[in-house]
């Protein structure tokens, strides 16, 4: 049995998963006032709530044609680990460091590293294997 603490963890991730790019201003109470979140492939590292919110707005901005294809999740009382798949077409330049061209289509091996503190993010860690694929939109199979 799960103790309360891993539950409540895992509850919270899940809403952050649920709500980053739909309502970014309540996935900030998720985190700790204290919060670094770090994408090592892209070089970014933001150490603010505000960073952070400037941050999703602008990549989330930059994403069409999202779909998530969730692989595994598990927790401890201080860990939540989230494996997925997802896959987008990139818009925008809000996406920092993006290794792929506007326009491309994207599927992106994301695998998240949360530490938690006190029921909250204190540390986001983002791992990403970036992989252009086919584009299957009608005008793209015509050309």
């Amino acid at each position: 049995m799960m103790s309360e603490r891993v539950v409540h963890n895992l509850a919270v991730v899940e809403q952050h998963i649920r709500d980053e790019a739909r309502d970014v201003d309540a996935v900030m109470d998720l985190y700790t006032d204290d919060v670094v979140l770090e994408v090592p492939s892209r070089g970014l590292r933001l150490d603010s709530r505000e960073a952070i919110r400037a941050n999703y707005v602008a990549m989330f901005g930059s994403m069409a044609e999202v779909e998530l294809q969730p692989l595994e999740r598990f927790a401890t009382e201080d860990r939540v680990v989230d494996d997925m798949i997802v896959r987008f077409r990139l818009t925008g330049e809000g996406m920092v460091s993006a290794p792929v061209p506007i326009g491309a289509r994207v599927e992106l091996r994301l695998v998240h590293h949360f530490a938690m503190r006190d029921g909250h993010i204190a540390r986001e860690q983002v791992f990403e294997i970036w992989r252009q694929i086919p584009d299957t939109a009608p005008s793209a199979r015509a050309a």
